[in-house]
């Protein structure tokens, strides 16, 4: 129903709505009471979360922490080849089996690391407040379950890591470009390595070697940390883990491609002419194509580099891992008559480290052997 109204000289249309009146809904202005058992369970529940991680063991928690990296690694990964970001708190039947698939064909990880990740990713998801599927954790060791069975996976990650001679580190920085394609892959196209992933492996590996590096600690040193002086490079390690920092000299090598100062100015130098910040990472992704990321190349990212190398170089039959590096510096010392306590101090051994121990004795086997000059 339209009427007009008079305001002053001039009329105008006022809309009159036609209502119907309705009863009162039912529990309308009424407050809500509280219930006060739902609000102790809640608070007891709470309580019990909080406690149980008060009393979880620090490695376990560490450990749970670092799987949770992983997960947002697989997500960076995920992203870079579907153009979409998933959210983290996406635990589902999909994401988890492509995450055991990542952890497998990617990162190489041995089964049991692989079920442990699934685990602490579980435990860290929930701990945020994520809601995890139990068909999702099903699915992911369903999809682990043939992977046990598989003996060259099972042989992943077992026994010590490898040392390095001089004629490996030289085989490995001065590997051909051009890779083929590994038996089992799918694509049979020759795979050309980026110059400039090529500079940053060379870099990476000797001056991992250089400093006895942790996975870690080459993950975290940003471009500041690597000092270029007169006599080589100054390396500000940082901490890492609660261990104290430390300055690692780096004098030059007697070869081009494993020589850490040289082998750093030129991967410097390239990314820095690919636009990466001078302040910024040390060591930085690149992908297929020889694109560089922004982002840091992560811990797991720097052992696969020296692994990689060793691989394509055709040292076979050795466990060759990240940690190679630092065992190949005491036992090289060793052997070329260096000061134990200066190598304890470039790779940050605390004193009564039974692993840098370890090393001493494998770089004095032949000092003096039990069967040198005996008339044998």
């Amino acid at each position: 129903m339209t009427t007009t109204t008079e305001y002053g000289a001039a009329l105008e249309s006022v809309e009159v709505v036609d209502a119907e009146l309705v009863d009162d809904v039912p529990g309308a202005g009424e407050v809500a009471v509280p219930d006060p058992v739902a609000a102790v369970l809640k608070a007891l529940d709470a309580d019990a979360k909080e406690h149980l991680n008060a009393i979880r063991p620090t490695k376990t928690k560490d450990g749970y922490a670092r799987d949770w990296e992983i997960w947002g690694e697989f997500h960076d990964w995920l992203a870079e080849r579907t153009g979409t970001r998933l959210p983290l708190s996406k635990v589902t039947v999909g994401t988890f089996v492509s995450f055991v698939t990542y952890l497998d064909q990617v990162v190489e990880a041995p089964p049991n690391t692989i079920e442990r990740r699934i685990t602490g990713v579980t435990a860290e998801a929930r701990r945020h407040g994520y809601t995890v599927p139990k068909e999702a954790t099903e699915a992911a060791r369903r999809a682990l379950k043939p992977l046990r069975l598989d003996k060259r996976r099972q042989q992943r990650g077992r026994g010590k890591a490898a040392s390095l001679s001089p004629a490996d580190l030289r085989a490995m920085a001065e590997a051909p470009h051009e890779r083929q394609p590994q038996p089992t892959a799918r694509r049979r196209m020759v795979y050309r390595v980026p110059e400039l992933a090529r500079l940053r492996d060379q870099a990476l590996n000797a001056l991992k070697v250089g400093i006895a590096g942790r996975n870690q600690e080459m993950s975290e040193l940003d471009d500041p940390d690597i000092e270029i002086v007169d006599e080589g490079l100054i390396v500000s390690v940082p901490s890492v883990k609660g261990r104290p920092g430390r300055k690692a000299p780096v004098t030059y090598g007697e070869n081009r491609s494993t020589c850490p100062v040289r082998c750093w100015q030129a991967y410097r130098a390239a990314k820095l002419a690919a636009g990466a910040d001078p302040d910024g990472p040390a060591f930085l992704s690149v992908d297929q194509w020889g694109h560089q990321g922004t982002k840091r190349l992560s811990p797991d990212g720097v052992g696969r580099a020296l692994a990689r190398s060793a691989k394509y170089a055709g040292l076979t039959g050795r466990r060759i891992t990240g940690h190679s590096a630092r065992r190949t510096l005491v036992t090289l010392g060793i052997k070329n008559r260096k000061r134990v306590d200066k190598l304890r101090r470039q790779g940050g051994w605390s004193a009564n480290s039974p692993v840098f121990w370890e090393y001493v004795d494998e770089g004095e086997a032949f000092e003096d052997a039990a069967t040198k000059g005996i008339g044998l």
